[in-house]
């Protein structure tokens, strides 16, 4: 099946985190397909969080969304990720699931698609360069489509 995962890094050497995940997650499926960067204001986070750099990877994976979870949250963690800390707190590097195929999961741990991917500019643009086309559960339109719509919101402006 093929999975979305956004990567996001506030802290650091940005572009370096987000290069080494790559390479990770390349080791996961040698045919990943990565968007740009993009780099975007910090929403929701602390006032005077650092700006974000942010993109989106598409890999194919054959275990389960729960396997795929702990093997990003161990390259976080690897990555200087704190197990606890504040809500949306800067970080070093940030690996989200956003979707799987058409699949959905709604556990303690794990909810798929991601149920703020849609609101997110930061996400849906980048997104958008890599499969436009895409439909994906609770999303009103394509990922294009909801990607035009977010495009009065935050500040989000392709880098790299």
């Amino acid at each position: 099946m093929r999975v979305g995962i956004g990567l996001g890094s506030n802290l650091g050497t940005r572009t370096t985190e987000l290069s080494a995940a790559r390479t990770w997650l390349r080791s996961l499926d040698p045919g990943a397909r990565f968007s740009g960067v993009y780099e975007t204001e910090a929403v929701d986070c602390p006032v005077g969080s650092p700006a974000f750099l942010n993109q989106v990877a598409e890999i194919s994976w054959n275990g389960s969304m729960t396997r795929l979870l702990d093997l990003l949250q161990d390259y976080e963690r690897h990555r200087g990720r704190k197990t606890v800390r504040g809500w949306n707190h800067p970080r070093a590097l940030d690996l989200d699931l956003l979707y799987a195929d058409g699949q959905a999961a709604r556990t303690v741990r794990l909810q798929v698609p991601h149920p703020r991917m849609g609101w997110r500019r930061f996400v849906m643009e980048p997104l958008a360069e890599i499969c436009p086309g895409r439909k994906i559960p609770g999303l009103p339109g394509t990922v294009r489509e909801t990607a035009g719509w977010l495009r009065k919101g935050e500040i989000c402006r392709r880098i790299g």
